[in-house]
Formats: structure tokens, sequence, C-alpha cells
């Protein structure tokens, strides 16, 4: 008895499924037609608009060729499987079962066979636009004139495509596997293949479609080992802690991979011949697949597992030997350390010599300021308004003032959205009256005024400039436009609406010296116009915000500034770029500029070592200031882009850097080969500010931690590799030094340089095993290593960092800067090879644990030699390097005759024994002056007032001047120099100190 078909669906079910159906994609399509249409508003602002329409043409292509691929397939398939259904079916209570199904597919099988296809094709399709980059790739790439060192195949089929070949597979493997599933299941539906009954399981038809799918899987598993064999050349190899095919790789899995794709062949033709034209049934197929399955696991599994444990493991260090040399080559070829110059530097001078107190070199450019501790007290001294704000970290640039080129720690003053009042963050606030910063704040690195930097640009009027005194008379870095309407402190919720009619100014521009406001309108060219009904209507869309439509703000002239970060611009505009997460600011041509780096990069460069970027630029910086890179895995990089943003019209430009570069030129040329402009194009003021970039600084240095190492048999025992130190004032926390960028020359080089610098210690070693610099040579990235003997007596970041802070005496001077209501902060601890030396140089800041207080730059420590026998705390550099030539020419451990350390507790110093000499005079009467001052210190700093401070560490510094004198005056023998606090110029009339 046939079961009745199931109940048809009501009229009114039918329409509000349609309904809901309807009202779902009309929302959707509404949605991504918003967002495209905006999009595209946008990419015609910054004139890129080839990057939208090519990327969404690429997009849609492949989403409609390879899901109605997938769905013509699979549908045909599924057909083919009805076509071939048995006429005629034995009664049985499996047939009886299923002829309800039947019932219900029949009457409508090409409407189910096309839902099922094309469901199946638009998740495939989806899948496929996503891989629009690896197409592009494809399409235009071309060889890197490399081959790689087993086949002699050009890396460029490594890179460009063997991605697309990979995904083009399996894209084959999915839709053979769904097809015979489907087709299968229909098989099964109707009579084409029975579990019950009398005669043959499968019908002949039923066979040869199953058996021709099967025999398609394993061509493309032939297919598979093929590729294969080129993918090991990127497989990790156990045996040698390295990427790339190693000695059982290549003498055994290689092979076998050959053989496994012969036999492939071999199957698939067995199994189409057995089962339709000799034999007829599924034993001798089922045979020759079990045997598929034996093969893969024999030959490519236990013959390369018997290989590497029987003939390389005894043998390891000789066997891989030639393959340790591949990967070496490889890495150093990717990464660009091929051409790193390494020179050995003997370190092997342990006494500060008497040229440091005349050099003009290194001395005179020691950078004081440390970039993420002083943006407190830019924050303070030259935020003006709460809103300002100039982040966790500075940025560090050079400029030639006055015919002389310093480095300069920079920051914007930009708008903090987050830190508006509640009163100003209503809609029209926000978004029409706060829409931008002022000015780029600038001091030159290595001065310090009033333990505070002198500041030398980004003034908003002669009343800001007067109220610290610590100021240039005049702008030294003018801009002639000093707005920003664009910076790392906007989020993609803080567009601007600018433009307005009439002569009303309604922007907050800045205050003004006669203590009013100055507002202005916006002229620049960035934005998107929204001036008419359709336009505010999209947007207020795209924003869900009716106040587009509604707000008497927005108007005919009106423009909207969005995407307004200039890494997110840049990454928009160049989706195919991996961007520096350190974007810094410069005055080109009196216009500020966001230069961002961009860098091209791969993962399938044979041979090379794969490295996860997130993991490899991370260190004590990371989110303070720099952006966190992606979890990308790469094994190619390349500084290839040098871009720009400018912070008033948010112009975006995208300058080649790196001519040579195979990857950037197939970018270019899938974008029309215009999208870059040619390095001859850079404007000579933009590249002088161009500087070694940090993240690729850091992945080459943590590479040439073991690549420095090129002979494989020193590689493979791992002896001579190196680290990174962890940060010199916390150890213990598992964060990595960051590089530093300063302006000096280092031994070999002809003048000082802009340079990125890090030093490196011996493995589990705290000594110092080399210093590594990334700088610019003639617009050419120059790598350098100074390496130091085995054996050397440097010491390393940290240790310098702990023999200098555990000196007897300078901690009793630290422990007089630290007390329960301020606490003691360090720089930049830097490393600078002078005179077959090392010259350790680490700034020593006092900030006050009071609301709003700042770090002020009260000390110096300083160390030359090994890092413990010629140690001192200075007022400033000068005085340091003094002390350090005289201690130089007594002798380690020598002290001054006569001299002593100056009292820290107010008490006079103790000799060796128990008993205390009684002070008499002028120096008891000294010794109560320095207990007088260290109390009026410990009460400025209780009180919170800053100008009081200063003045008690100026009294202090006296007091302990006058003491010493006392002590010369009782002992005529000289003594050293004190390490008091810094003398504190007068506010009225300041005189910055270079070197502090």
């Amino acid at each position: 008895m046939r079961s009745s078909p199931l109940p048809r669906m009501s009229r009114r079910g039918r329409v509000t499924i349609g309904v809901l159906i309807g009202v779902f994609l009309l929302f959707t399509l509404l949605g991504w037609g918003v967002n495209a249409w905006t999009d595209w508003l946008w990419f015609d602002e910054v004139h890129y608009t080839q990057v939208f329409s090519d990327v969404l043409v690429t997009r849609l292509v492949l989403f409609l060729v390879v899901g109605a691929g997938l769905a013509v397939i699979i549908a045909g398939n599924l057909w083919l499987a009805y076509r071939l259904r048995p006429q005629l079916r034995p009664h049985s209570p499996e047939q009886a079962t299923l002829e309800r199904y039947r019932m219900l597919l029949t009457p409508r099988l090409g409407t189910w066979i096309a839902l099922v296809s094309a469901a199946i094709g638009f998740f495939a399709g989806l899948s496929a636009q996503s891989r629009w980059g690896q197409w592009m790739l494809f399409r235009n790439g071309g060889d890197f004139g490399v081959k790689d060192p087993e086949f002699g195949v050009d890396v460029g089929f490594y890179v460009f495509q063997l991605p697309f070949w990979r995904y083009l597979l399996g894209v084959g493997f999915t839709v053979v596997v769904l097809s015979l599933l489907g087709a299968l299941a229909v098989h099964y539906i109707y009579g084409g293949v029975r579990l019950q009954g009398v005669g043959d399981r499968m019908t002949n038809a039923a066979r040869g479609h199953l058996s021709t799918l099967v025999a398609v899987f394993v061509l493309l598993k032939a297919i598979a080992y093929v590729l294969d064999r080129r993918a090991m050349l990127l497989e990790y190899n156990e045996g040698a802690k390295l990427y790339g095919a190693g000695y059982a790789d290549v003498n055994a899995l290689l092979p076998a991979k050959e053989i496994l794709a012969y036999i492939s062949i071999v199957v698939a033709i067995a199994i189409i011949v057995f089962s339709n034209a000799v034999m007829r049934n599924l034993v001798w197929p089922g045979i020759a697949l079990a045997l598929l399955g034996v093969s893969a696991v024999a030959i490519g599994g236990i013959y390369p597992w018997a290989v590497q444990t029987f003939e390389v493991k005894p043998s390891a260090r000789d066997k891989e030997a030639p393959y340790i040399q591949r990967s070496i080559d490889a890495t150093r070829e990717a990464y660009g350390l091929t051409a790193a110059k390494s020179t050995g530097y003997a370190a092997s001078n342990l006494v500060p010599p008497a040229s440091l107190a005349t050099d003009t070199s290194v001395v005179s450019n020691v950078r004081l300021l440390d970039p993420q501790l002083v943006s407190e007290t830019y924050t303070q001294l030259q935020q003006v308004r709460g809103f300002y704000d100039f982040g966790a970290k500075l940025d560090i640039d050079r400029y030639a003032v006055d015919g002389k080129t310093s480095d300069y720690v920079v920051g914007l003053r930009e708008i903090n959205y987050g830190e508006l009042t509640p009163q100003q963050s209503n809609w029209i606030n926000r978004h029409t009256v706060y829409t931008h910063g002022y000015g780029l704040v600038a001091a030159p690195a290595n001065q310090v005024c009033n333990g505070v930097p002198y500041f030398v640009s980004g003034f908003l009027g002669e009343a800001a400039k007067e109220t610290q005194g610590c100021s240039s008379a005049s702008e030294q870095i003018p801009a002639d436009q000093p707005r920003i309407y664009y910076g790392e402190r906007m989020t993609a919720d803080d567009y601007a609406i600018v433009g307005q009619t009439g002569d009303r100014n309604v922007e907050f521009d800045r205050p003004i010296s006669t203590g009013g406001e100055q507002y202005y309108t916006y002229t620049g060219e960035g934005g998107v116009k929204i001036g008419s009904f359709t336009r505010r209507l999209l947007y207020a869309i795209k924003e869900q915000e009716s106040n587009f439509l509604l707000s008497e703000a927005v108007n005919k002239d009106s423009k909207l500034l969005y995407v307004r970060n200039p890494r997110d611009r840049v990454e928009k505009v160049a989706p195919f770029l991996t961007l520096d997460g350190d974007p810094y600011p410069a005055v080109v041509n009196g216009r500020v500029l966001w230069i961002v780096d961009g860098y091209t990069t791969a993962a399938t460069y044979p041979y090379a070592d794969r490295v996860n970027l997130q993991a490899e630029t991370a260190d004590e910086l990371t989110g303070r200031g720099t952006f966190q890179l992606a979890r990308e895995n790469v094994n190619y990089i390349r500084n290839s882009v040098k871009a720009t943003v400018d912070a008033y019209d948010g112009t975006v430009r995208l300058y080649q850097f790196d001519d040579n570069d195979p990857v950037l030129k197939a970018w270019n040329k899938a974008f029309g080969g215009d999208l870059v402009q040619p390095k001859s194009d850079i404007p000579a003021e933009l590249a002088d500010h161009f500087r070694y970039p940090a993240d690729l600084f850091k992945v080459q240095r943590n590479l040439l931690t073991r690549f420095h190492v090129t002979d494989p048999g020193d590689f493979y025992s791992g002896q001579d590799f190196w680290e990174v130190p962890n940060a010199p004032d916390a150890p213990d926390s598992g964060q990595k030094q960051p590089p530093y960028y300063l302006f000096t020359q280092f031994p070999g080089q002809e003048g000082p340089r802009f340079q990125l610098t890090s030093a490196v210690t011996p493995n589990r070693r705290q000594n110092l095993a080399a210093l590594i610099s990334g700088s610019y040579v003639d617009g050419q990235p120059r790598l350098e290593v100074l390496e130091l003997p085995d054996q050397t007596r440097t010491g390393g970041p940290v240790q310098v960092h702990q023999q200098m802070t555990n000196d007897g005496d300078i901690r009793q001077q630290l422990n007089l800067l630290q007390s329960n209501q301020a606490q003691v902060q360090y720089g930049n601890l830097l490393s600078l090879p002078f005179a077959d030396g090392m010259l350790y140089v680490e700034p020593v800041y006092v900030k006050s644990n009071q609301q709003d207080a700042f770090p002020l730059l009260q000390k110096v420590l300083l160390s030359y030699g090994d890092g413990s026998s010629y140690v001192v705390l200075a007022n400033n550099i000068n005085d340091g390097i003094k002390q350090l030539v005289e201690k130089g020419k007594r002798g380690a451990g020598n002290p001054a005759p006569g001299g002593s350390t100056p009292p820290t507790d107010g008490n006079p110093p103790t000799g060796g024994g128990t008993t205390q000499p009684v002070l008499t005079g002028e120096l008891a009467q000294a010794a109560d002056r320095v207990q007088s001052a260290i109390t009026e210190v410990k009460a400025a700093q209780t009180s919170g007032d800053f100008e009081r401070y200063g003045r008690a560490l100026k009294a202090l510094d006296e007091a302990i001047t006058a003491f010493q004198h006392a002590q010369e005056a009782a002992n005529p023998s000289p003594a050293a120099s004190p390490s008091g606090s810094p003398p504190a110029s007068s506010p009225a009339s300041p005189s910055p100190t270079p070197n502090g």
C-alpha cells in the first residue's frame, strides 16, 4: 500500500514564508548595497576607485565561477543518477519504505536538485571570493630569478602559482566527494543501489556512475601527490628544526610520492576497467583501493620513518648538513639578511678613555628623552584642553635646524574623543565641533630643561609658550597647515562633518592668547560630499544616525570625513600590504604627513624559515602606542612600500621603495600598473624622514640571532645562537627589550646616522653578544652587525642595568629619589660602542604618585666597559662623562683622594668602623643644610606641587655641592663631582641644556 504524499502547505503559509524571505533578502541586500555605495564614494574621494572595482569584480567573478561550477557539476551528477534509475525495482520492505520519498521528490525533482546545488554553490562561492588575492597573484605573478635547490623551479611558482593550484585541487576533491555522496543517495532512493532483496545490490548504470566518480577522486589524489612533492620544500623538518625537505624527505618521501602518483593513476584505470568492462563488480576495484591505501602507508609513511630513524638520526649532523645549508641560504635571502654586514668588535677597552669628554659624534647625540615616558609630560604640558592627547608613545624623527641634524621626540596634539566630557559628547559637539587636533609638538631628544623636554614646535599661542618657560622663542619646525584631522587616536566611529554655509565657523580650533577660543571651517579637499538628500539618507542608514537628515549642522556644503586613522586608510587603499605597527608623523614641505611602512609578504618561499609576525614583533611597547600585528605566518617579507597620509586632507600616496620586489610588481600589475608610484617620484624632503621600519627590524633581528651562523654544523649544534634580552628594568616580565632609534655613529660608519639599534646576548647568558643596527644609506637599507668575541666581559643590557642600580653609592641616591610619594622610572638603556669599548646610558626619571603627575628627568646612569667597574649616577651627560673619565684616570675601585660619597640621609659620612667622626664648623653646617633640603624634597613630593618640588631639588643639589666644598676645604685633595639633582633653570629665563 502506497503512503499518501506529504500534505501541501496552505497558500497563506507560503505567502508568509515568502514575505519573511523577502524581508530578509531586502535588509541583507540593502545593507550590502549601502556599504558598497559608501565604499565607492570613499575610494572616489581618495582617487583609488580602481582598487575598489578590481577587488569587487574579482570577488564576484570567483563567486560566480566557482559557485556556479560546483552547482552545475553536483546538479549534473544528481540528475544523471536520477536518469540512470532502474525502471523496475524488486519488491521489498526497503523499497516500500523508500516509495514515500520518491513520491515526495519526483514531482519537483528539478527544484530539489536546484536548491541543493545552489546552496552548495553559494557557500563554495563565498569561500572562493575570499581567495581574490591568490587569484590576482596567480594571474599577474612573474619570476623571482631564484630557483629552488631541489627541482630547479623558479621561486615564483611557489609564491604565485602553488597556493591557487592547491586551492583548486581542494575544490576538486570537494565537488567529487559531494557528487559521490549525492549520487549514491539518489541511486539508493531510486533503487540503483539496494541493501536488501534478491539479485545484484547495484545496477550496471549506478556502478558505472559511482566508480567513475571514485576514479576521478583517485586521479585527483595523483595530482595531489605531484603537488605534494613541490610542497615538501615548505614543510617543517623535525630533524633539523628548520623548514624545507630534509635528508629523509628528499631520499625517501620524495620518490615515494612519485611512486604513489603512478600507483594512483593505475588504480584509477583499474577501477573503471574492472568495474565496468571485465568483472563488472566492486571486488577488484575495492582491492585496488586497498592496495593504494597500503602503499600510501608503507611507501609514504613507514619507509621514510625507517630512513629517518635508522639512517638519519645516528648521524643527523652530517646527513642534514646540505639541507640545513639550503634553509640558511633561503632564509637569509627571503628576509633580506644576505646584505647584512657583519664586522667584529673587540670591545676590549674596559677603561673610559679621555676622548669621551671631547667626542662630538656619539656623546653629543645621546638621546635622553624616552618617547614612552615623556608622552605623559607632553600631555600635561602641551595638552591645554582635556580632550587633546598625544597617545601612549611618541615617535622619534630627525630634523635639520640651523644647519644641524638632530633627532627629535615628536607627537601630534590629536583629539581624543574618549576624553570629552558628557556635555561635550553629544552628537553635534562630537562630530561637528571637536573635529581636529592642532600641531606637531617636537623637542630635541638630547636636551632637557628643568627635567622636562625643551619644546620647539607645535605652539598654540604665545600664552601657551610662556606658561612653562621651556620652549624656543619661535617655531623651529614650522608647519603651514598644523591642523590634524587624521590621526592614530581616531576609531571607526570618530567621523567628522565639516563645511559650513556663511561666515560662521563652528569647529573648535585652538585656545588663543587673549583667553578665548578660535574656531575654524575646514577648507581641504578631503571628505565625501553629503550635501544632497540622497547622500544624507545613505549615510544615515550606514551610521544608523537620523541626525544626518534632521540636524541643521549638516548643510549643502557639508563633507563627511571618515576612516580617519592613517593606518586604516592605507590598509583600505592597499589591502595586499601588511602594515607596520608604528606609523609616525613628519613635517614635509610644510605639511604634516603620516608615514606608514608597508610590507609585501609570502608564506611559500621554499626552504625559508617561517615566523608568526604577531609573535616576532611583540615586545615591551606592543599595545602601548604601537599596533599589534595580526597572527600572520610568513617566510618572505620586504619593506616594499612607503605610504603617506596627509594629516589635514587625508590624501593617501603609495611609493615604491623596493623596486626589485616581485611580489609588489605582481600586485601593481594586478591593479593596472600605476597603483604604486615609482621610487623616483619620492620627494627628497620626504625621503629624508624615512626610517628603518621597526617591525621588519624585529623580525630580522630575531632571525639573525640564529641565522648569523652560516655553517650548517655549527647551526645544528646551536652553540653560537643569540637571544633578544628582556626589558632591562623588568627582566622577569618576559617582555623583550624594544629596539630604539638613535642619531649616532657606530664603528666603521663615516658619520652619524639615524638608525634603529638593538643589543643581543648569547643564548641563556647575560653578557653582550652583538649590536644590530638598521639604517638607510643613499636611500638603500643597510643592516649591520657588530659582533663581540665569545668570551667578552662586556655585560648585556639586563646585566648592566642591575650592576648600575645595585652599586652601593648609586643605590643610596636612587633610594633618596624614590619614596612613598614618588617612583623612579628608567628610560631607554642605550648601548653605544665607543673607542673599542661599550658606553651604556640610561636616563632616570622621577614621577610623583599625585594625580596628573608626569615624569621628570632627574639623573643619568652611565657605565663604561664591563658594566661594573666604571659606573656613575650624574646630573647630566656632561657631568657623567667627566666622572667616568676621572674614574678611568684613577683606575677602577680607587676612590677620589680625600673624597667621599655625599650624604644621602642628612648625617655625616661614616667610616669603616663603628665610630662616627664628629663634624664641626662649616662641615657640620653643610650637613644640616643637606638634611633640611631632604626634608623639603619629601614635603614637596607629598604636596604634589611640582614647582615647589623643582625648587626643593635645586636646593638639595646646592646643599650637596656646599657639603662637598666643605669637604674639600677640610681636605685639600680633589674630590669627584657630585651626583646631585640637575640644576633647574629659572622659568623666567630658560636655558635648555644639551644632554640634560
